[in-house]
């Protein structure tokens, strides 16, 4: 696409003024002070003779109602109000001024937003990249470069050019009228709409204009008084109970010496002096800006105690305190110090996003480098306990390949959790997604899976009490920076009593993944998780997803392609090139006999982890077993109960990243 250029001309007020007439003698009591509901202040005024110059002059336009100020030397703007601090706020059609209250804004998808000074110097710019979702931003005021960014503007800014272009040419579908740029008053935007998109429906919107006295001849000293000529020989000064803010580029601005207050462009009679009425109102600023800081720490403690309540606090504390969950490992966070540690929950933070909530990379005060998960607004009694169960199970294990739970914040809107920083991603990215420079070679798959079974032996046979993850799956899989497997997300997980069997509960897990036998049944037991780590050790083999539209409908669920291929007897033609090129038949042929006894429709006929663990550890160090080749008990399989259990699951239309059932 194109660059466009718009180009604006818009002298700052009052660059070009032929002549002012004296201060003095200006006020009228015939002079109007208003217009509608807007106050006009000298040296502004309407009527001839009440303001200071032709370039301050206000036109009151009684055709609206209430009557409108129109300031007639920029176009007829409207005036929305005037400041004695150098400040006027208009209604400008797209852009423009004051650095410190006006912001540089531009709204569109794959857009870079710019300014150019006259020679076509880029001053100021912004980017915003692409989210296609419509409703991403409904409810937020939010404007922090996913499809609307926003950037400061120079100093002094004059004559300037707009430039709109894509950030990427080749992947911009969009055309130009899609894409906005604009300079916009920065507290109006913040706290007048709810979706910053509302401003796209609007004719007008305020910004700050910066407005000064044009002095442009000579300066000379009148007493203690700097006077300066203006162009028609008169003179103009700050009164004596004024003084002069600065003389840059031949401008004057004025404000009252200390102890005084009013206007300070006019004489002394018009103004009000009074130390004892600034100091009375300054103990009373002091005293009201205290009783506003006792009350919003009450507020704020209440309102903290409101959510710590609403986020299960009371629940945890319970949990906690039974003596299930290690207490002291389970730290309660600050909300604050998480704030700081992320930035604020910067757009820049984020490690990655999901259906429960979005994961920030973010430092603590002594460096550490964690993960926190700031969980999705927490609305119905199933996600608190999700949440709260999270929290006990991980408190309960202590195992290196196991993500670590370093605590956790509920004073905040959403339940915040904090876990250790696993840097490499999941074993699905290094699966699925193509990385030359880095490939996952066989060596480290056989390592991965021994390191995953590993945990599950854990969670199943040495925990304190036995835990069902119930939805492993290579996403659940971390890499740290060494590349060893770590096992995440137990949101779903359970603890059950040593003599337990089974957990009977609604179905919930991942398609292409879950255990047919519970799917039918509601019951999950040790063995669910058996066949789960079976689906991810076939992912391993072959390096396709669990369930992929790719693959014939029959074969849609990779279970069912991988069982299908051993009874045709052609496993190794779909076998990972990676995997063929690294490692022996004989390794192969070893690996997929696990899977495929992992993958048994029978839970009773599955190996425990235990044995998995034996056979895996088996396997890499090259100890070969009888049983570890050729010679696993033949599993026998009914066709027609094989196909129809495995096509409940594989004629689903959720792909392998979204779960069976979210409650």
């Amino acid at each position: 696409m194109a660059e466009a250029t718009v180009v604006f001309q818009i002298i700052v007020l009052l660059g070009s003024m032929n002549g002012f007439v004296k201060a003095v003698g200006l006020v009228n009591s015939s002079c109007s002070r208003s217009c509608g509901n807007v106050s006009i202040p000298y040296p502004f005024g309407i009527e001839p003779g009440c303001y200071l110059s032709n370039s301050y002059q206000i036109y009151c336009d009684h055709s609206f109602s209430p009557p409108k100020p129109m300031f007639l030397n920029l176009t007829e703007m409207e005036v929305l109000d005037i400041s004695l601090d150098g400040t006027l706020r208009v209604n400008y059609p797209s852009v423009v001024f004051s650095q410190s209250r006006n912001r540089f804004i531009a709204m569109g998808c794959n857009n870079f937003a710019s300014l150019k000074d006259a020679e076509e110097v880029v001053i100021c710019g912004c980017m915003s990249i692409c989210n296609n979702i419509p409703s991403a931003m409904n409810g937020s005021n939010s404007c922090n470069g996913i499809n609307c960014c926003q950037t400061t503007i120079p100093l002094d800014l004059q004559d300037f050019s707009l430039s709109l272009q894509p950030i990427d040419p080749k992947h911009d579908t969009d055309n130009l009228s899609c894409k906005f740029a604009f300079i916009v008053e920065q507290k109006w935007f913040e706290t007048n709409l709810t979706n910053p998109f509302e401003i796209l429906n609007m004719s007008h919107a305020p910004v700050v204009l910066e407005w000064l006295i044009d002095a442009r001849l000579s300066s000379l000293v009148t007493g203690n008084n700097l006077s300066y000529v203006l162009d028609d020989n008169s003179t103009y000064r700050c009164d004596n109970h004024s003084s002069s803010l600065g003389y840059l580029n031949s401008t004057l601005t004025c404000s009252c010496k200390p102890g005084i207050e009013g206007n300070p462009y006019l004489p002394d009679p018009q103004r009000c002096t009074g130390v004892s009425t600034c100091l009375g109102l300054l103990f009373l600023l002091i005293g009201g800006w205290w009783s506003y800081k006792v009350i919003m720490k009450r507020k704020n403690i209440k309102r903290k105690e409101k959510f710590f309540k609403r986020n299960g606090g009371l629940l945890l504390q319970q949990q906690l305190s039974s003596g299930e969950a290690n207490v002291e490992k389970t730290k309660l966070f600050n909300s604050k110090d998480l704030e700081k540690a992320t930035d604020h929950f910067n757009v820049n933070r984020i490690l990655g996003q999901g259906g429960q909530g979005t994961v920030y990379k973010g430092m603590l005060v002594d460096g550490k480098i964690v993960a926190v998960k700031k969980s999705k607004v927490i609305d119905e009694e199933k996600q608190l306990e999700e949440f709260i169960n999270e929290v006990v199970i991980l408190s309960q294990i202590n195992h290196r390949n196991v993500v670590k739970l370093l605590g956790c914040c509920l004073e905040t809107e959403v339940p915040l959790l904090v876990y250790e920083f696993i840097p490499n991603g999941t074993l699905s990215q290094y699966l699925h997604v193509q990385n030359e420079e880095f490939p996952l070679t066989w060596d480290m798959r056989l390592r991965i899976s021994t390191e995953v079974v590993g945990a599950l032996f854990y969670l199943h046979s040495v925990a304190s009490l036995p835990i069902y993850h119930r939805d492993i799956k290579s996403t659940n899989i971390l890499l740290d920076d060494k590349y060893r497997a770590k096992i995440a997300d137990f949101r779903t997980s359970r603890s059950i009593a040593i003599d337990q069997t089974h957990l009977t509960t609604v179905v919930q897990g991942t398609f292409g993944y879950l255990d047919p036998e519970y799917f039918q049944s509601s019951q999950f037991t040790e063995k669910s998780d058996v066949y789960s780590f079976g689906v991810v050790l076939v992912e391993l083999l072959i390096g396709e997803k669990a369930i992929s539209s790719t693959r014939t409908p029959e074969s849609k669920s990779l279970a069912t392609y991988f069982i299908h291929a051993m009874e045709e007897n052609n496993l190794l033609d779909i076998i990972d090139a990676q995997v063929m090129k690294d490692s022996k038949r004989e390794e192969i042929m070893a690996v997929a006999n696990l899977a495929k006894m992992c993958l048994n429709l029978s839970g009773k006929k599955r190996p425990t982890m235990k044995e998995v663990a034996m056979q895996l550890e088996a396997i890499q160090s090259l100890q070969t077993t009888p049983n570890v080749q050729q010679n696993y008990e033949e599993v026998e399989y009914v066709r027609s109960e094989m196909y129809e259990q495995w096509d409940v699951i594989s004629t689903s239309t959720m792909s392998d990243a979204h779960p069976l059932l979210c409650f």
